[in-house]
């Protein structure tokens, strides 16, 4: 053989021998990884795996109890299998995305949270620093001096002179008996002027000149504001009418608008500083005089009253102020940044931190907010760490998973391994297997109200049970979905 046909056979046995070795190994299964688990083996895995409930990613707050087209979009519904709870319960993002998806946190802290509330007021009369003037006899009006309602008075201020005939002859009558010397008609005569309604230092007056005062000059008797005068020359007034009204200036009151959702931390007695735009850079204090019992319909603010002293009078009823109220009392509470709490509406969450990249959304109830820190009354643990930027990011994330926000409470391991989750039922069907409950939501599950068939965990459970019965369903987790515990027909009839 030449040389050139023995290579040319050397090349056709060499082919031959790798497409035999070839075809042998592509005959062989594959093996994945080092679990040696077959894709056939892998699906039949998957297929024995029993779905929780069906949801539409889109709408996910729905949940199915069989597949099939969403009602919402024209797509297949999703199943959500029966996992551990931590995986079902919270979102995973790799750690080194964090700083990509600009990720930040807080610590939840226990410290004092600054309590202190601005609110806007406005200033008012005093309406305990009045004085009324009437007429304590009839009479006519001689004079009336030059005064209008609004005029700011001093104490004391003349306001109108009145003539008063039946003081006239009472007078002259006294100063007859004190002529005469009779000391116990002198006395008599005295008390008479008295209850005509004639003033003490008129009557002095009368008693050391020896001579008629029939007319009275009406007086303020406190300095402030002239609010009313119902008096004129020439007419007539009455016993008892009220001729005019002062408003005193010694101190005003300021009227604080504070909302409703604050009025539980306003005490009477608590400090308060106030700000005019009408003395710039003046700072007045006072105290929290009242709170008015009745709140504003239409702006849903309780009124706060604040008495302030005004010794020079400058502060006037109906200028504005800024009010801070500095609340009185101050305790150490749990708190995180206000940024990192989510508001829904109904109810706040924030997305707690876990380990290896995962969060869980967690429903918080909120105190106290000032200064960009919101106090938390239940939820939270300090310690513990929270998302202050990107939190809507996860809690859209989470949504779309259908994971529920929880409570925030810890339990034990031990505890939560052992743990049920209960609903109340019907019994649609049963046998000595499973069972086909028409149930109610399982709450701890976050799993809506459904008819489904579950395992029964043991087949006793099934005595004395018939279809119809109302039940209290007991269930636990298992790596096959949720199997039926206890079944309580005696804590669920009438």
């Amino acid at each position: 053989m030449s040389p050139k046909n023995w290579k040319g056979s050397l090349l056709i046995g060499v082919s031959i021998t790798v497409g035999v070795v070839g075809g042998y190994w592509l005959a062989q299964p594959r093996v994945i990884g080092t679990s040696g688990v077959a894709p056939e083996q892998g699906l039949k895995a998957s297929a024995e795996r029993k779905a929780l409930y069906w949801y539409d990613p889109m709408y996910p707050q729905q949940k199915f109890d069989k597949p099939g087209k969403s009602p919402f979009m024209d797509m297949q519904l999703v199943p959500q299998y029966a996992g551990g709870a931590g995986d079902r319960a919270t979102v995973s993002i790799d750690p080194s995305l964090t700083q990509n998806l600009g990720l930040r946190f807080a610590t939840v802290t226990r410290g004092v949270l600054g309590s202190s509330l601005d609110v806007t007021g406005v200033l008012a009369f005093n309406e305990r620093d009045v004085a009324v003037i009437q007429a304590r006899t009839a009479g006519f009006v001689e004079r009336v001096y030059a005064h209008a309602p609004g005029d700011v008075l001093n104490a004391n201020a003349a306001l109108a002179d009145i003539l008063v005939p039946e003081w006239a002859a009472a007078q002259e009558e006294f100063l007859a008996l004190k002529r005469n010397g009779d000391a116990d008609l002198l006395a008599a005569a005295r008390q008479r002027l008295r209850l005509t309604g004639m003033p003490a230092v008129l009557i002095a007056q009368v008693e050391r000149g020896g001579k008629v005062q029939p007319n009275l000059t009406l007086t303020s008797p406190i300095g402030g504001v002239l609010q009313e005068l119902n008096v004129r020359a020439g007419m007539t007034v009455a016993a008892g009418e009220t001729l005019a009204r002062v408003n005193g200036l010694s101190s005003v009151w300021l009227a604080a608008a504070v909302p409703e959702s604050e009025a539980g931390s306003i005490t009477v007695g608590q400090a308060v500083e106030a700000r005019l735009p009408a003395f710039p850079g003046t700072v007045l204090n006072g105290k929290v005089s009242a709170i008015l019992p009745e709140t504003n319909s239409d702006s849903r603010t309780l009124r706060v009253r604040v008495e302030l002293p005004n010794p020079d009078g400058r502060l006037r009823p109906g200028l504005t102020a800024q009010v801070h109220l500095n609340r009185s009392t101050e305790q150490r509470v749990l708190w995180v940044p206000t940024e990192a709490v989510i508001r829904t509406g109904r109810r706040a969450l924030v997305m707690l931190v876990e380990d290896a990249g995962r969060y869980r959304p967690v429903e918080v109830q909120l105190g106290l907010e000032n200064d960009d820190k919101t106090a938390i009354l239940k939820g939270l643990e300090e310690g513990q760490k929270v998302v202050t930027s990107g939190q809507f990011l996860l809690d859209s994330e989470a949504s779309l998973k259908g994971i529920v926000a929880s409570t925030g409470e810890k339990s034990s391991p031990s505890a939560a391994a052992s743990s049920f989750h209960e609903a109340d039922g019907q019994i649609v069907e049963i046998n000595d297997k499973e069972v086909t409950l028409a149930h109610g939501p399982f709450k701890t599950l976050g799993m809506p109200g459904m008819t489904m068939t579950f395992p029964l965990a043991n087949p006793a459970l099934m005595q004395g049970l018939k279809t119809g019965d109302k039940v209290r369903i007991a269930v636990s987790q298992t790596d096959n979905g949720l199997r039926v515990e206890l079944l309580d027909k005696s804590g669920n009839q009438p």
